[in-house]
């Protein structure tokens, strides 16, 4: 996942979702590809669900991201 400027276009932030993740039920989950429909911005907060890849050929995995300004 990648953040670019708006202005230069160059980049500004990047995340790997490809990762073992702690979760907050405690369920095991790893990232994997990210596929549509991309990011959900919600409520100060950016939401990315990584590893559902469906009918696409990816790196499947099974979480949810939840990332904030903060």
């Amino acid at each position: 996942m990648r953040a670019l400027s708006t202005k230069s276009g160059r980049q500004i932030w990047q995340y790997n979702t490809v990762q073992e993740f702690e979760t907050v039920n405690g369920i095991p989950a790893h990232g994997g590809s990210i596929a549509v429909p991309g990011p959900t911005i919600a409520g100060g907060m950016m939401f990315v669900g990584s590893g559902y890849v469906g009918i696409n050929k990816g790196m499947g995995g099974n979480v949810l991201l939840a990332f904030s300004a903060e």
